[in-house]
């Protein structure tokens, strides 16, 4: 993954292949060629926490997993392009964190069939593009080129690569589901409505979660990213004289 911003013009391109973006990043002049030390006036930029975590990625020797790159974008509240490798082709996933939505030019539900464990980020940069409603009105793309952001982050947690927690909310820890969360919209089938009611009851830790039926750690860490990627999730770190609760929830408000 590259970390810094190439000129890659905006709007919705057609797909471009794999090798020919690869070439891009690292010919001459190009974001793997160069460091940018100095901001240019007017050019979009990551934050620096932003940029900070997507560096703890990248060094941590794995290539980093769409989920950890997007939890990183809503948890920093930053519109940014990643750029997505499906198959053979380049998606760019605009992501739009305070607005709760995403621009992709193929459908969601085509990036999602084309089994989520296998997409790769190849690139991340800061958005051109913006939202609905925008002051600069020529700079927001096609209207059915946009979707809410909500329904992608479950589905990319709950069947995407990553199978353990975040490490936002792992640790010597119990969980329990925020009251009022919303999951309306999304798909919440087989054991998960049983799940989430016991968690609005009660909290409890993974290895508990672990042993409930239609349950094992994968599928307890695939949910609980999910709740918490939906501003749903209170997290109580164990102490010796008890619990502290910490409102994970309130992620990307």
């Amino acid at each position: 993954m590259s970390l810094f911003e190439p000129t890659i013009p905006f709007g919705e391109p057609e797909l471009m292949r794999v090798s020919d973006f690869q070439r891009y990043l690292h010919e001459p002049g190009g974001p793997r060629a160069r460091v940018v030390t100095e901001l240019t006036p007017g050019q979009p930029s990551l934050s620096q926490s932003l940029l900070a975590d997507l560096m703890r990625f990248e060094h941590s020797g794995q290539a980093s997993e769409v989920l950890e790159v997007l939890a990183a974008c809503v948890r920093h509240a930053q519109h940014v392009v990643v750029h997505l490798q499906m198959g053979e082709s380049v998606v760019p996933l605009t992501v739009f964190a305070v607005d709760r939505l995403v621009h992709c030019p193929v459908s969601i539900d085509a990036l999602l069939l084309q089994r989520p464990t296998e997409l790769r980020v190849l690139h991340v940069e800061p958005a051109v593009l913006r939202p609905p409603g925008d002051a600069e009105a020529s700079l927001v793309g096609e209207g059915h080129h946009y979707h809410p952001l909500r329904p992608l982050l479950w589905e990319l947690a709950l069947r995407g690569a990553r199978s353990a927690l975040l490490p936002e909310i792992a640790g010597q820890v119990a969980y329990r589901v925020a009251p009022g969360v919303d999951l309306s919209g999304l798909r919440v089938a087989g054991a998960l409505p049983g799940a989430i009611q016991k968690l609005q009851g009660d909290r409890y830790t993974l290895r508990e979660m672990a042993e409930w039926p239609g349950f094992d750690t994968e599928r307890a860490s695939r949910l609980l990213n999910a709740l918490y990627l939906q501003s749903g999730l209170i997290v109580s770190r164990t102490r010796p004289t008890g619990f502290g609760e910490s409102f994970f929830g309130a992620l990307g408000r």
